[in-house]
């Protein structure tokens, strides 16, 4: 479990990296959530080191989910 900070920029990275998918595009953005929250697990909290995990997460993403 995270702390309120932790949980925050968590929220925030996913939001950023995710502002260009639509909401509908659940499996999408569960992808990137899910990469997101793996990394920070793993002792990965740097924003930018998040950012770049959810880039990654959403430019892999199988393609029927974008």
């Amino acid at each position: 479990m995270f702390d309120a900070a932790t949980t925050a920029l968590l929220r925030a990275i996913l939001d950023e990296v995710c502002r260009n998918v639509s909401t509908g595009e659940t499996g999408t953005r569960t992808h990137v959530a899910t990469k997101i929250l793996e990394a920070a697990t793993r002792g990965e909290v740097s924003p930018e080191g998040l950012r770049q995990v959810g880039r990654d997460a959403l430019s892999r993403a199988p393609t029927m989910w974008r």
